[in-house]
């Protein structure tokens, strides 16, 4: 055992990890804690665009608009929750979704179509339609990037 200055070198060893890790998490929450500031949530039940951001907390929206067009989602250590089943999809309706340690959950009503370009590194997503979407079906076109969270979208009947 190899012994420097009174410690085993594996005791220090561990410990700079450890300091290393600690500084990692502490220097996120910090980045996070600012983030939540300057970049505030906006939307409401009503809105027609949406930009939401959940930062270190979860947001919850209902949709009820009358024209959808999208908007764009955060979610860094937080989650979103979007629940469009009473909204009403405008032409080229897209979404920008972008997920880092956190999740992003959408519901959509059956019959509308989807359209995802979402990928995730060290995460998932997983975009599910009750019924594929005709011709004449609303779009929802999704774009976005998900690491180390989720992203997912899925068809259910109001109610």
């Amino acid at each position: 055992m190899l012994v420097v200055r009174g410690y085993p070198a594996d005791v220090r060893v561990l410990r700079a990890v450890l300091l290393f890790k600690l500084g990692f998490w502490t220097g996120m929450l910090a980045s996070a804690a600012l983030m939540k500031r300057m970049f505030p949530s906006r939307g409401d039940a009503e809105s027609d665009e949406v930009a939401l951001v959940a930062i270190l907390d979860g947001v919850a929206v209902k949709s009820r608009a009358q024209a959808f067009r999208g908007g764009s989602m955060f979610s860094w250590l937080g989650g979103i929750a979007v629940d469009l089943r009473e909204a009403q999809l405008a032409p080229d309706a897209h979404l920008d979704v972008r997920s880092l340690f956190g999740g992003i959950a959408i519901r959509v009503p059956p019959g509308w179509k989807i359209e995802a370009d979402v990928k995730a590194i060290g995460g998932g997503v997983a975009v599910n339609a009750l019924e594929p979407g005709t011709d004449g079906s609303p779009t929802l076109r999704l774009e976005g990037f998900s690491a180390f969270g989720g992203i997912a979208v899925g068809a259910k009947p109001a109610g």
